[in-house]
């Protein structure tokens, strides 16, 4: 049975007006793209992974400053 095409699969590619883009070169493309967004999602996760903690830290309690409260005794009659 023959090819349903004539045109050799490595010739194939997007027809524009003026030129031709290979499939490779839009698979590599894509590839690339792919990747970058894939380690650019990680980088995010531990940015605001590390945002979160240390906004944690600040609203945790052990640096806020102890205050001088009166005691009981010295309110009521002391």
């Amino acid at each position: 049975m023959p090819p349903a095409s004539s045109q050799p699969l490595s010739d194939a590619g997007v027809n524009m007006v003026l030129f031709t883009i290979p499939r490779s070169f839009l698979l590599q493309v894509g590839t690339a793209s792919i990747l970058l967004l894939l380690l650019a999602e990680k980088a995010t996760v531990e940015t605001l992974q590390t945002i979160g903690e240390a906004s944690e830290e600040l609203f945790r309690g052990d640096r806020l400053p102890i205050l001088d409260f009166p005691d009981h005794d010295e309110l009521s009659g002391g």
